[in-house]
């Protein structure tokens, strides 16, 4: 069972795993820390970007030589397979790790996975702690693995009655928020930017033309990107579209502030069917409606 120094390095490792949203994919956005042998932090780390060291090769060099005999706190079961960079559990062994710690499972391993050969090599390894806690990080990663495309959200400005209009200040604060946590920003004419500009390695691609307004198209086109994550930005013939179809994953509705005694439907949200509310907050006087499909 995790010690309570693990469980709190498995939480900063989540933590600081959220460093690289936007920016790994199609890697994973992943974080590791490093405790030595007294259960002392010796040195953290995350993934940048595809090509770039992973979290557990990035955590080993702050850690140096105070990394043997110690334990390895990572949100994602150690790569077992030589890829742009070498396996991480191969690292892992070199600096003479005992004991890791794993907080989800990579549905991508090939073969035996990390945590099978560090186990043969005689390493201790623990898995599934802290799951889901990882998952607010992971999970979109892992959402778009299963679907065979990326995770796609979409952010609509809504009149009193529901209707799209025109982002106001609200929603275009969010807007700039949640740019930094997604690899591609799609505008309402269907053109495609990065969240944040340049933060990808080098086989990401930024779509030159507008997305096709077909749903099965743009899905296709926004797959060979390597994006893992797409924010859309409504009103746009596409987002409808995508919506119509349930391919949209995450909603966030902004809409005045009614009035404190109005007609029932004045002022409704119309989420979609399908969809679960999984936040409604203030922001000015906004309603801020995020739901999930399913």
């Amino acid at each position: 069972m995790a010690t309570s120094v693990e469980l709190a390095a498995m939480r900063r490792a989540i933590i600081i795993s959220a460093s690289g949203l936007g920016a790994t994919s199609p890697n994973p956005a992943v974080g590791c820390v490093i405790l030595d042998a007294e259960g002392r932090t010796a040195g953290e780390g995350y993934h940048l970007s595809k090509g770039s060291p992973h979290a557990e090769v990035n955590a080993l060099a702050a850690a140096g030589s105070r990394a043997a005999g110690g334990t390895a706190v990572v949100t994602l079961e150690p790569c077992n397979h030589t890829g742009v960079t070498p396996p991480c559990h191969q690292a892992l062994l070199d600096a003479r790790i005992t004991r890791v710690v794993i907080a989800v499972m990579d549905p991508t391993s090939r073969g035996e996975g990390g945590t099978a050969r560090l186990r043969q090599a005689g390493v201790d390894v623990e898995t599934h702690v802290l799951e889901e806690e990882a998952l607010t990080v992971l999970g979109p990663w892992r959402a778009s693995l299963a679907h065979h495309r990326p995770v796609l959200h979409l952010v609509l400005q809504t009149d009193g009655a529901g209707g799209p209009t025109a982002p106001g200040t609200a929603a275009s604060a969010e807007i700039d928020v949640l740019r930094h946590t997604h690899d591609l920003v799609i505008s309402g004419d269907g053109s495609a930017e990065e969240g944040r500009t340049g933060s990808h390695g080098r086989t990401f691609r930024v779509p030159l033309r507008p997305l096709s307004h077909a749903p099965a198209t743009a899905l296709a086109e926004l797959k060979e990107t390597g994006a893992r994550t797409v924010l859309l930005l409504g009103p746009s013939r596409l987002g409808d579209a995508l919506l119509r179809e349930g391919l949209i994953d995450s909603l966030t509705l902004f809409q005045p502030v009614p009035e404190p005694s109005s007609a029932a439907t004045a002022g409704s949200p119309l989420l979609p069917s399908g969809y679960a509310l999984s936040r409604v907050t203030r922001v000015g006087a906004q309603l801020v409606i995020s739901a999930r499909l399913g």
